[in-house]
């Protein structure tokens, strides 16, 4: 099993409250980077948002494969839209990436 540092883009289409950047860190808490070597180092935060409505989300993710690791990033987030009361028309969401690999494997 391998962690997987996933960057998933999105847009706010509408306006948010301010306190759903908060409610989605807290429901992706679990999945935060900065539990990984690469993200402590990196300083790699759960929700970055842009002045122009964008943002990443970037989650850690235990998987055998890059593209499972993907698509379980990707169930993460929507999960987390949805508990902050968000949908896809709200928060359209772009393709899982793969951004980092934390392995023990040398």
């Amino acid at each position: 099993m391998t962690t997987y540092v996933i960057s998933v883009p999105g847009t706010f289409t509408e306006g948010i409250e301010a306190d759903v950047p908060n409610r989605l860190a807290r429901a992706l808490r679990p999945a935060d980077p900065h539990g990984t070597r690469m993200g402590s180092a990196e300083d790699l935060d759960v929700l970055s948002v842009n002045e122009d409505s964008t943002f990443t989300l970037r989650l850690t993710v235990e998987a055998d494969t890059g593209p499972h690791a993907e698509e379980e990033a990707r169930r993460l987030a929507d999960r987390a839209l949805r508990d902050a009361g968000l949908d896809e028309r709200s928060a359209p969401l772009g393709p899982a990436v793969i951004t980092g690999i934390d392995s023990e494997v040398r």
